[in-house]
């Protein structure tokens, strides 16, 4: 197998303008970016680059790849030829490398590109009559492992043992033909081969697909150094400037939209702080009321505690014995026989009440017997019985002396 040739000035050349044209498409934003990941672009320039440092005829660019159902792809392709060795002699095998927007987790589609001159071999063991190319190595790819070199090492391996091309029969002026070209004769026979029917392309694994017709590529999408007017500096440098604007607007944006969700909180609790403020201050008003009612009533009970205090001090020396030898009963005064009955018979009342309650403490604590208990209840409630009674008549004709009274009082009305 021939290897590639040492790299001059003219590759190095050629090698920094392909490392241009990749960061450039790989780097674009927007429609008119490339349908590839993010994670794996790094990887897809890297392959391409090194497939192009092994096999300078190989040239990266992009094109436009068809579904059968009428979806278009601008893809990468890698699109020159691949060198054989055949019977000692060295050829060119024109091809076509297609990497799909799953490259490079799936191998890519290789198709190979006769000439005018050129026509694929029937019953080709790796190339179909479309041109779609299967050898092992895509068959057996492996993400991350599998890259375009090796790829191409296999090709070349493959093809070497069996050309999938070979040149029709043509007049040749050149008595002494050069082997260099990319045309490989025929193996024993010289036959000229009939006109080739319309490609019909199979399924690919990509889903079904076909690729579309080659296309001129417009000035933003061919490679450096395919543009004669345009310095590849200056577009590397549009490149990044475009992508560095894109990125702080991006950055601008976020932090727009962060900001928005902070004043959104900050006036949402501004408005809670309000209304705190409101109730605040309506419960600071209504604490300052309250404590005038306070410092009034203050005043009122101040007021009342001097005077009873001045009753006090004016009762004391009319008390004579002083105030231990004052009876409960000397101590306070009817105003009439009802007031006085009512009195005794109320003190009765709540004096039942007390030797009932203290009956049932003591049968509780098994001090007397239960049938003394029951007796002693039933007469105590007898007698508590008519002292209510007698309560209730005299509340009765104590009513009707008031209303009695009050009705004396009122003045007489006019006739």
């Amino acid at each position: 197998m021939v290897h590639p040739p040492p790299p001059s000035t003219t590759t190095t050349t050629s090698t920094a303008q392909t490392q241009q044209f990749l960061s450039s498409v790989l780097s674009q934003r927007g429609p008119s970016s490339l349908p590839y990941s993010e994670d794996v672009k790094w990887l897809i320039r890297q392959h391409l680059l090194s497939l192009h440092q092994s096999y300078p005829s190989l040239h990266p660019q992009t094109n436009t790849f068809t579904h059968n159902d009428g979806r278009t792809l601008n893809l990468l392709q890698s699109d020159g030829t691949v060198p054989i060795l055949f019977q000692n002699v060295t050829y060119n095998i024109p091809v076509v490398i297609w990497l799909m927007e799953s490259y490079p987790r799936h191998p890519p589609l290789v198709f190979v590109n006769p000439t005018r001159d050129m026509v694929i071999k029937r019953n080709h063991p790796f190339v179909n009559p479309s041109g779609l190319v299967s050898i092992p190595y895509l068959q057996n790819w492996v993400y991350p492992s599998s890259n375009l070199v090796d790829l191409c090492r296999n090709l070349s391996h493959y093809f070497g043992l069996d050309p999938p091309l070979y040149s029709q029969r043509r007049p040749n002026p050149n008595p002494n033909p050069s082997y260099s070209s990319s045309v490989i004769p025929p193996n024993s026979t010289t036959a000229v081969r009939p006109a080739i029917p319309p490609r019909t392309y199979p399924p690919s694994p990509y889903g079904s697909g076909r690729i579309s017709s080659p296309s001129p590529v417009p000035p933003s999408q061919a490679p450096s150094h395919m543009q004669a007017t345009e310095d590849p500096s200056e577009v590397y440098k549009r490149n990044a400037i475009n992508k560095l604007v894109e990125s702080v607007h991006n950055d601008a944006s976020e932090l727009r939209k962060k900001r928005e969700v902070e004043m959104d909180g900050m006036f949402t609790a501004q408005a809670v702080l309000r209304q705190r403020d409101e109730v605040l201050s309506q419960g600071v008003h209504e604490m300052q009321y309250e404590k005038e009612g306070l410092e009034q009533q203050l005043q009122m009970v101040l007021m009342n505690t001097d005077v009873l205090e001045a009753w006090v001090r004016e009762n004391e020396g009319k008390l004579g014995g002083g105030l231990g030898d004052v009876s409960a009963d000397e101590a306070f005064e009817t105003s009439d026989s009802l007031s006085k009955q009512m009195l005794e018979t109320t003190s009765a009342d709540l004096a039942i009440e007390d030797a009932v309650y203290a009956l049932d403490k003591a049968v509780q604590e098994g001090a007397i017997p239960f049938d003394l208990y029951l007796r002693n209840v039933r007469l105590l409630s007898r007698e508590q019985f008519f002292h209510r009674a007698t309560s209730a008549k005299v509340r009765a004709v104590q009513m009707q002396a008031q209303i009695t009274n009050m009705a004396a009082r009122a003045p007489p009305y006019a006739v």
